[in-house]
Order: C-alpha cells, then sequence, then structure tokens
C-alpha cells in the first residue's frame, strides 16, 4: 500500500463537538448565530463505589463454579490476589476479589482493593483528549510540536533535528502512529547514564532523549507501541488543561464518570494507598534488579525496577476493577450510566480499521470480537474486555507470570469459558446503586 493509500485509510480528523445552529434574522445586515440549547450537565454517581463493596455482594451458590474456575486460573499461574468485576448493559452484576490483597500482613482480597492497572491507564488519558476536544480545546488533527504545534515550547523545538516530527498529530500519538525510534519509559538508568545525571529523569530528560533522534517512519503511515507517545499526550493535557495530568484527570474525567478513587500509583510498598494491594512477582532471574533511581540498591522489581509514576498517562493509574467498570460504562455509549462523552467520541474511539491500527485508547474494537484494552507491569496483570452483547468482564491481578504481557490471552479464554457456562447465572443486581 502506498504512503497516500494508508493515510487515506487510517487518518480520521474528528472535528470538534461543539455544533451550533444557524438562525437567520434580517434586522439590516445582522445576522444572529443562535446557538443550541446546551445538553443538561452529567450528574455523576456520588456512591464511592470501594468503600461499600464487599465479597458478600456477589456471592450467590449459582456462582460457585465460576469462584472455583478462577482460582484454578490463579493456581496454575501461581497468583496470589485477583479481582473481578462484571458489567451488563452499565449495570454492575458481580464484583469480588479471590486471594490475597496482602499474603504477609493476612489481608483478603475484597473488591474494594485498588490494584496497578499499566497500560489500562491509556483508556482513560484517550478520554481526557477527547473531553478537551469537545470542548473545542484541541482537535486530533492538531500539530504536536513545531510553531502551529500545541507544545511549541523552545524545549521542544531546541531538541527536534528531524523536521519530521513536526508532522505528528495528536491522534497519530493516541493510536501509536508517531514513528519514534526509542520507547525508554522503562530504562530510567539509561537515561541517566545517557545524560550523566545522578537522580531519576523526569519527562523533560525522556523527551530528549526521544526528540533529537530521527523517526523510524513518517507519522501516521505505520505503527509502533509508544508508552512515550501517550507521555507526551499526558503533557498536551497537562498544556492545554493549565492543571497537572493527575488532577485534570480526576476533576474533568473520573469524577464526572463517578471514580472518585482512582489514583496515581507509588514506586515502592511505602507508597501505596490504604486500600492497595501488595505486589507480587514470578519472574525467575529477573524478579530482582538494580533499583531504576540509580542508589545501587537491589530491589523486587515491582517495587523500585522502574519508576511508574513518571509514566503519568501511559501506564501510571491504580483502581479497582468496579470502578473501571464504571468507566467503561461513561464512554460506551450505552444508555444506563451518562457518558462523559458524546456519542461522536465514542464512535470515534471504538472505530474499527483493521487488526493492525490501534483504536483509541483501546487496544482493540473488532466489532465481531468486542472492544479491549490490556495492561501489565512487573506484579500486575489487567484485561478489560467489552463484549458485542454489551458484557464487560475485568480481571487484574497483583501478581505477574514469566508470561508477561501474553497473559492477557489466557486470561480472555478465561472470560470466554465463564461466559458460556455462567453468563445467565448472575444474580439481577446492580452494584453501581447500592447506598450502603
Amino acid at each position: 500500500m502506498t504512503e497516500g493509500g494508508f493515510m487515506k485509510k487510517r487518518w480520521r480528523a474528528i472535528a470538534a463537538s461543539g455544533i451550533f445552529a444557524v438562525g437567520v434574522i434580517a434586522t439590516g445586515f445582522v445576522i444572529i448565530h443562535k446557538p443550541l440549547p446546551k445538553p443538561a450537565p452529567i450528574v455523576p454517581s456520588r456512591i464511592r463505589l470501594n468503600e461499600i463493596l464487599t465479597n458478600d455482594m456477589s456471592d450467590t451458590p449459582e456462582l460457585a463454579g465460576l469462584d472455583r474456575k478462577v482460582r484454578s486460573f490463579m493456581a496454575h499461574w501461581q497468583i496470589k490476589g485477583t479481582s473481578l468485576a462484571v458489567m451488563r448493559n452499565d449495570s454492575l452484576l458481580y464484583a469480588k476479589g479471590y486471594g490475597w490483597a496482602d499474603q504477609e500482613c493476612g489481608t483478603e482480597m475484597e473488591p474494594g482493593h485498588i490494584l496497578r492497572v499499566a497500560s489500562v491507564s491509556k483508556l482513560m488519558t484517550a478520554a481526557g483528549i477527547m473531553v478537551l476536544q469537545e470542548r473545542d480545546s484541541l482537535h486530533l488533527s492538531d500539530k504536536v510540536f513545531g510553531p502551529e504545534g500545541i507544545l511549541d515550547d523552545p524545549l521542544y523545538s531546541s531538541l527536534i533535528k528531524d523536521k519530521n516530527i513536526y508532522g505528528i498529530t495528536v491522534e497519530h500519538l493516541l493510536r501509536h502512529q508517531g514513528g519514534f525510534w526509542r520507547d525508554p519509559m522503562f530504562s530510567s538508568r539509561d537515561i541517566m547514564l545517557q545524560f550523566g545525571k545522578s537522580c531519576p529523569p523526569d519527562a523533560e530528560d525522556f523527551c530528549r532523549a526521544v526528540l533529537g533522534r530521527p523517526l523510524r517512519f513518517m507519522p501516521g503511515t505505520s505503527q509502533k507501541y509508544s508508552n512515550f507517545g501517550y507521555l507526551i499526550l499526558s503533557l498536551i493535557i497537562e498544556k492545554v488543561s493549565g492543571k497537572t495530568y493527575g488532577q485534570f484527570m480526576k476533576e474533568e474525567v473520573l469524577n464526572p464518570a463517578g471514580c472518585f478513587d482512582m489514583h496515581i500509583a507509588g514506586n515502592y510498598y511505602c507508597d501505596r494507598r490504604s486500600n492497595e494491594v501488595r505486589y507480587y512477582t514470578h519472574e525467575g532471574d529477573g524478579k530482582y534488579i538494580e533499583d531504576y533511581s540509580g542508589n545501587g540498591e537491589i530491589v523486587e522489581r515491582c517495587y523500585g525496577g522502574n519508576n511508574i509514576s513518571v509514566l503519568s498517562g501511559a501506564g501510571a493509574w491504580c483502581a479497582s476493577p468496579a470502578e473501571i467498570a464504571r468507566f467503561v460504562a461513561s464512554i460506551d455509549g450505552d444508555p444506563g450510566v451518562p457518558d462523559i462523552l458524546s456519542q461522536k467520541s465514542v464512535a470515534a474511539m471504538t472505530e474499527y480499521f483493521d487488526k493492525e491500527t490501534f483504536s483509541l485508547g483501546w487496544n482493540d474494537t473488532d466489532p465481531g470480537k468486542g472492544w479491549s484494552r490490556t495492561g501489565t507491569f512487573s506484579g500486575t496483570s489487567a484485561l478489560v474486555k467489552r463484549f458485542p452483547d454489551g458484557e464487560c468482564w475485568i480481571l487484574v491481578t497483583n501478581t505477574s507470570t514469566w508470561k508477561g504481557p501474553g497473559l492477557a490471552r489466557y486470561t480472555d479464554a478465561l472470560f470466554k469459558s465463564c461466559r458460556e457456562l455462567y453468563s445467565g447465572k448472575f444474580p439481577e443486581q446492580n452494584l453501581f446503586e447500592k447506598q450502603y
């Protein structure tokens, strides 16, 4: 396929969502443009799910077989703790924890525990970009760098040697089509050596490491998964909104969606939230590694092996599967939970091209298979899968395995097997509406 053909097929410049009706009233030469009435504001749920949900709420004899299958899955992969949520048509039917949230402290997993969700964070970041587009604060077709770009600061311009970088758009970053050769987000110590730093690199250092190099391919003509691209999207959110990434996401995206207990993760066990799990690894010789900060200490990879916080919108969020379900319900176009996005934005995020093209925030939105979003770190694995019939399954573990990202394929198989056997046996309830 020629570059032009690829571009014609892939590029979808999404127009701003603000639509105005034009009413023409002739009074001399005056033409009045009357805006359409604004839709009623979204009134988010004030229920704090993680404070009220318990395993007892999803205990039922009809689902004892489901419990056994999940526990068997955990035993096979040597997973310490797992949290599962099942939603159908925007109703939360099931939310339950299995195994240990913190084995050393004797804390069993409950649905209110939060876990690192790694690249599931990208789905949240993409929704944040769509919120800004609906406010006409940016457009997916906007250039990112250069005099006409959003990030037009001298810092970025001084770094860029390859002028093709000026062709990168917001949509290219969302679809991993920016063309960056390097993705250094898990190479903190290498960046420190490269720049002779004695402290861990920040976002500016990562930009220095990437933007000074030529692109791997012309923006929009191919794709290569890029955590760095989503770091740039986080910086775009900060520049456009005037708030920190975390502040904007909580105030303008997550809280309106009814999600009140999502947080940027820390790097060490001592940084965890009061209801955050302990993380575990089964990675053989790679379980222990030098601390990302370069202090010379040897740490367990899930606690100090990487600087998770600096990942920002690429992979830093902690959340419970129940609140992730609530978030998906707010961006899925279904009427059960008020959406924080317009139908146009939902359609843009889930538009499917082919298996070689990432959707916006989602990994894949094949209409025949459903929408999926995965996430993997040392110490965690997550899969969000919304099936074509409107049923959404979310599973997050506090243990990583030697399969790494490959575990998601087996989790998907678990979902399919459990749906065949137990989809019709879930209790008729909506845990989103629980008041106690």
